[in-house]
């Protein structure tokens, strides 16, 4: 007997069974777009809490909400596609605050080159992060498998015209927020919060460097350029003179603008040993002193790194060779930093190791309760390390002093129960001068002390100017108000201008270079000029540059002369570049 069902019944349980299924789709489906609606609101409400302002939340939204569209475009699928970039973004947050932990700066889109695609970084990684590693891998597991999964059973299915629509006013949304918002801050990967707005914005100097096939600026390869030869040694004679570097934190000369009024005694602090102002052209404004301290002691210009040159220090950590303290250690000088901050800031600790400085002495090393002491403080110290060091060895020393006295904020008083001169115009501008007072007082203190408790020594002493203050805002056509960030000046602009002395104790430095304005990079070089002591081809070939470019670095007419020399470097593996 047969079983089948007369015709319109057939055609009745046909049409159920397609009604329940496209009730059960629908069903899914809302809950699909449901739970991508609360993955999108979760998104939103992190970015209003962690991105603000409100335009730099508009930004990461619309560069967000790109990134689905682009995804909806691929997969047809709108729970695939906003999970996975949540998840994207739920990553780029834990790996900024860990990578922030230890290295004091959130993730960068570099860091995909940078770690994960070298042997010698991933051994690194292993060997001092290997919880955080085996993490990182199971994590991208993870990541790949709800990938797998999402993509098999999210019931949705939306047209790739609307995806490609959704593409476009995303982007033009994206582009509006971007212009509205400004450029990139300088400082912005070394704070705790928008680490996705700043890994987003990562990807335009990241993409840049990668073009470019290294981080800096250079002639291409191949060319005529001949390797610098390689220094392995170095013999000075008995009476080599003790070295100390000092890094004047937010000082320039208040003689640079006619508008300052100030006490003209203070001008001696600013004079060399010939009695003359020798201006420092520095390539930051108003913070971000790591900048000057690598171009000091590294000899190239920040500049010259594009948009990676606030991360100098920590990309060219065991990059960088024939640095000055390397060159030092190699003629037989014992290295130490004397450094106000922790020495985990902005993962500086680790640059100075490895550019060759023997003993870091940080804030908690120091003893110091705050990290702006006095800069009597620092000297004290520098001195009792002097003594020690010359009470057990004959070798000579080269000390690097960073004082911190005169950084912002100038509010309240430093010290108000000093009575020291300030001025004008503004009371930010008056607290600051009196810093500045304080710290020529203390100067004059430390040079008279060398010279009594070590009257059978011979001591080099070079200072510099890191940056200007952000009291000299309205001198250089700025409300005095606006932040730091915001700022845009031209490489030669006055922001940048502060001064550098080259003095000594029982010690003739000899004459300082007849250039208007010197190059930061250049000043490495001319410390070791000035001790005299053997230079390397590499330091001479400095020496040159200056010459010929009156002075001037990243900012040369000769510009195909500092090409090559960036050149040199990378062929003699002086500079690893990638």
């Amino acid at each position: 007997m047969s079983t089948d069902l007369p015709e319109p019944k057939r055609q009745a349980a046909t049409d159920l069974a397609l009604a329940v299924a496209r009730e059960r789709l629908y069903s899914r489906a809302g809950l699909a777009c449901a739970l991508s609606c609360v993955l999108v609101i979760a998104m939103w409400m992190y970015f209003v809490r962690h991105e603000w302002p409100w335009t730099n939340i508009a930004f990461t939204l619309g560069v967000t909400a790109s990134l689905i569209s682009i995804l909806l475009i691929a997969s047809r699928r709108i729970l695939f596609s906003t999970t996975l970039v949540t998840a994207l973004v739920v990553m780029t947050i834990a790996a900024s605050e860990v990578k922030r932990h230890y290295l004091g700066m959130g993730l960068h889109a570099y860091d995909l080159v940078f770690y994960l695609l070298s042997p010698d970084t991933l051994s690194f990684l292993w060997t001092d992060f290997k919880l955080e590693l085996v993490g990182l891998t199971a994590a991208s597991f993870a990541f790949l498998g709800l990938a797998w999964l999402l993509y098999r059973f999210d019931p949705t299915r939306i047209s790739r015209g609307f995806g490609a629509s959704a593409v476009i006013v995303c982007v033009i949304a994206t582009g509006w927020a971007a212009e509205l918002r400004g450029g990139r801050h300088h400082t912005l990967f070394y704070w705790g919060h928008h680490y996705v707005s700043s890994f987003y914005l990562s990807w335009a100097e990241t993409i840049e460097t990668l073009w470019r096939g290294q981080l800096i600026e250079a002639a291409p390869a191949g060319g005529n350029t001949a390797p610098f030869a390689l220094a392995r040694t170095c013999r000075i004679g008995a009476r080599s003179p003790n070295i100390i570097l000092i890094h004047q934190e937010s000082v320039f000369p208040p003689s640079l603008f006619p508008g300052i009024s100030y006490d003209r005694g203070l001008d001696p602090f600013f004079r060399s040993h010939d009695g003359k102002l020798h201006k420092l052209r520095v390539e930051t404004y108003g913070g971000a002193s790591w900048l000057t301290e690598f171009s000091v002691l590294a000899g190239v210009s920040t500049f010259s790194f594009g948009g990676m040159r606030p991360f100098v220090q920590s990309l060219m950590q065991g990059k960088v060779h024939d640095t000055v303290p390397e060159t030092l250690a190699r003629c037989g000088y014992h290295n130490a930093l004397y450094y106000p901050m922790n020495k985990d800031f902005v993962s500086s600790g680790k640059f100075y190791e490895s550019i060759g400085f023997d003993t870091i002495l940080d804030r908690k090393a120091q003893g110091a309760k705050r990290y702006n002491e006095r800069d009597r403080f620092y000297y004290d110290n520098v001195l009792a390390g002097l003594a020690a060091h010359f009470k057990e060895k004959r070798t000579p020393v080269f000390n690097f002093v960073i004082t911190a006295a005169t950084h912002l904020p100038y509010a309240p008083a430093f010290m108000p129960e000093i009575k020291v001169p300030g001025g004008g115009p503004s009371p930010e501008m008056h607290e600051y001068l009196r810093r500045v007072g304080l710290a020529k007082i203390d100067y004059d203190y430390f040079r008279a002390e060398l010279a009594r408790r070590f009257p059978d020594e011979a001591f080099l002493i070079v200072q510099y100017g890191d940056h200007q203050p952000i009291v000299t805002r309205p001198f250089l056509g700025f409300d005095a108000n606006v932040a730091t960030e915001d700022m845009s000046m031209a490489t030669d602009s006055q922001g940048y201008l502060t001064y550098y002395t080259i003095d000594g104790v029982n010690y003739d430095p000899g004459p300082a270079p007849d250039v208007e304005v010197l190059d930061v990079p250049y000043l490495g070089a001319l410390l070791l000029n000035a001790a005299r002591v053997p230079l390397s081809e590499v330091h001479r070939e400095r020496l040159r540059l200056l010459d010929v470019c009156k002075g001037r670095y990243f900012t040369c007419t000769r510009r195909d002369e500092i090409l090559s020399f960036h050149r040199r470097l990378i062929d003699s593996g002086l500079m690893m570049a990638r």
